[in-house]
C-alpha cells in the first residue's frame, strides 16, 4: 500500500492520502462503498449496499454524523440535486430494480420501478439502474448500466418521457454506468457517460444521438465528477474485467477531456497524433475506486471503493 506522505498525481493535481479518515467501528459497517456526494453544509454522504446502514453521513473530519436506510441491498448510484431551496438525493438500487428520491435524512419522496410499459423489459430483474443524471429543467435520465443498457428520460414531474440507447441504439453491454449532465451557455445540455467496461467516455445528446467518443486506454471509467472546469474520473481497475484484483486510479481531465493527471496512476502521455497512450495504476493506493467527490472548501478528494473488502472511503488532501 501507499506509504504515508507519498504524493500522488502529476502537474497541478497532486494529492496526499489522509490515513484513517472515515474509519468507523463494527456498529457502522460497509460492504461496497458505491457512491459519495457532498451537501451544501459540507457533509459527505456515502451510499453502501450494506443494509445495516445504506447511508452514512460524515463531517469533513471523518466523524459520523448520522446513518440511515436498511432496505437497499443493491444500493449503487447516488446523486444530490438542489430543488428550489432544498437538496434531495436520488439513489439507484440494482437488486430492487428501482430509483428512489429522498430527503437528506432519508424520508422517501418518490420511487420509480422497472419500466414495464416500455416493452423493453420482460421482467423486473432485467432492469438494474446504476446512476441518474439531472437536466437543468428538473427532469432526469436513468442509466440502466447493469441491465439492458438503456437510458430512460423522466420529466420534472417524474413522468416517463422516452427511452434511449440499448443495443439498438448502439450502446454496448456493460456500458452506461455513471456520468454527468453537461450544461454550458449557448448550448443544449448533453450527457457525458462513463462507459465502464467499454473503456471510453461517450457524449450523447438528450435524444440519444452520439456526439463524441473519447477512448480511455488502460482505464475503466465508472463515474465522472465536474469541479471547477475539470472532470474527475475513477477507474475501478486498470485491467478490469480480465483481472478483478487489479488496482485502479483517478484521472483528472480538462474541459475538452484531455487527461492531465492520474492520481495513483502513470503520468498521462499523448502520441504525436494526439492519441492517449495506455494508462495504468502506479501506486497501490486504490482498490476499485467507484466514485469520487471534490470538497468545495479545499479541493480534497473523497473516494468511495467497491469490491474492496469493506473498506471505508478514502480522503486525499491536495498539495
Amino acid at each position: 500500500m501507499n506509504p504515508s506522505g507519498t504524493v500522488l498525481g502529476q502537474g497541478d493535481f497532486r494529492y496526499r492520502p489522509v490515513p484513517g479518515w472515515g474509519v468507523l467501528d463494527a456498529s457502522t459497517p460497509v460492504k461496497n462503498c458505491n457512491a459519495i456526494v457532498q451537501d451544501r453544509e459540507g457533509h459527505l454522504i456515502l451510499l453502501t449496499d450494506h443494509t445495516a446502514n445504506n447511508v452514512i453521513v460524515y463531517d469533513r473530519a471523518g466523524r459520523l454524523v448520522s446513518k440511515w436506510g436498511t432496505d437497499l441491498p443493491g444500493a449503487h448510484g447516488l446523486t444530490i440535486v438542489t430543488e428550489r431551496n432544498r437538496q434531495v438525493l436520488f439513489m439507484t438500487c440494482t437488486l430492487t430494480n428501482r430509483v428512489r428520491k429522498t430527503t437528506l435524512d432519508g424520508r422517501v419522496l418518490q420511487e420509480w420501478g422497472w419500466p414495464e410499459h416500455t416493452g423493453k423489459y420482460a421482467k423486473a430483474a432485467d432492469y438494474m439502474p446504476s446512476w441518474t443524471l439531472h437536466h437543468p429543467d428538473g427532469g432526469f435520465f436513468v442509466l440502466d448500466g447493469y441491465g439492458r443498457d438503456y437510458i430512460l428520460h423522466y420529466g420534472a414531474d417524474g413522468a416517463f418521457k422516452a427511452i434511449l440507447g440499448g443495443a439498438e441504439g448502439g450502446i454496448g453491454h456493460w456500458g452506461p454506468h455513471g456520468g454527468v449532465m453537461e450544461v454550458t451557455a449557448g448550448n443544449d445540455p448533453t450527457l457525458l457517460i462513463a462507459m465502464c467496461d467499454q473503456q471510453h467516455l461517450l457524449r450523447l445528446s438528450t435524444n440519444g444521438g452520439k456526439l463524441q467518443r473519447v477512448e480511455m486506454p488502460g482505464g475503466n471509467p465508472r463515474m465522472l465528477h465536474l469541479h471547477q472546469g475539470h472532470y474527475f474520473c475513477p477507474h475501478i481497475g486498470d485491467n478490469w474485467p480480465e483481472d478483478f484484483d487489479s488496482h485502479g486510479y483517478v484521472s483528472v481531465m480538462t474541459a475538452d477531456l484531455r487527461v492531465v493527471s492520474n492520481i495513483a496512476g502513470t503520468s498521462p502521455r499523448y502520441d504525436r497524433d494526439g492519441h492517449l497512450e495506455k494508462m495504468a495504476h502506479q501506486e497501490e493506493v486504490f482498490l476499485h475506486p467507484h466514485d469520487v467527490v471534490v470538497d468545495e472548501s479545499d479541493s480534497s478528494l473523497y473516494v468511495a471503493q467497491a469490491s474492496s473488502g469493506g473498506t471505508y472511503p478514502l480522503k486525499l488532501e491536495r498539495v
